[in-house]
């Protein structure tokens, strides 16, 4: 079968995680979650304490970083060398500084060379931001998922519920705006959809209706 790359973005609190995990499994294929990439390489430079100024420093510890995806039952571990840190990058300050990181120049070039690497290995799902605008750019299927802010959230005012967090959904809901704010506001690669992307708005949407949409639009021989 014939290699091929569905490019999912969207921003945070879209459902496009959930989505894209279950249409990777579904088909058979890699699930390539950017997000989790940005978000380790945050919680790495916070450990060696290199500043998000330092581009170089950011540049030589992503080309560096021992960063693997390992499939369990339900979804995916994120290691960085022997580390499990799949719990510790989903922390709200992770979610602010994934988000910091990714807007250095260096950090970008240095995790667009990585994806596109494991793209050339075979067919994905690629999730994040930027996967139909500037990582595959050229890619067979784009999709951009989106829900109104008050939906989002709401959905991630459950996750971190049940998480365990004592958080207010007015507090979640400042911070996803503040978020899309800095994603969609940054210089380099900001989010927004590509082109030639299908947009679908989840809001009010279950999951598998999303889902059966994408693939109903999606043609693999």
């Amino acid at each position: 079968m014939r290699r091929y790359i569905i490019a999912i973005d969207g921003p945070a609190g879209s459902g496009k995680s959930t989505v894209s995990r279950l249409i990777a499994k579904r088909l058979g294929i890699l699930y390539l979650d950017t997000g989790a990439m940005y978000r380790a390489a945050a919680l790495q430079a916070k450990k060696k304490g290199i500043d998000f100024s330092d581009g170089e420093g950011l540049f030589k510890m992503c080309v560096e970083l021992d960063l693997h995806f390992v499939p369990d039952r339900n979804n995916q571990m994120i290691l960085i060398g022997d580390e499990d840190v799949t719990s510790a990058i989903r922390s709200p300050e992770m979610d602010m500084l994934s988000s910091s990181i990714s807007a250095v120049k260096e950090v970008r070039d240095a995790m667009t060379t990585m994806q596109r690497k494991i793209g050339m290995a075979g067919s994905l799902v690629a999730e994040g931001r930027d996967m139909g605008t500037v990582v595959f750019p050229d890619a067979e299927y784009k999709f951009f998922i989106t829900a109104s802010v008050s939906e989002r959230a709401r959905r991630r005012h459950l996750e971190r519920i049940t998480r365990g967090e004592s958080i207010s959904i007015e507090k979640v809901e400042e911070e996803l705006r503040k978020r899309d704010e800095q994603d969609s506001g940054r210089a380099i690669a900001p989010l927004r959809p590509a082109d030639d992307a299908e947009i679908i708005d989840t809001t009010g949407i279950e999951i598998d209706q999303v889902i059966e949409a994408i693939i109903k639009k999606i043609h693999i021989y």
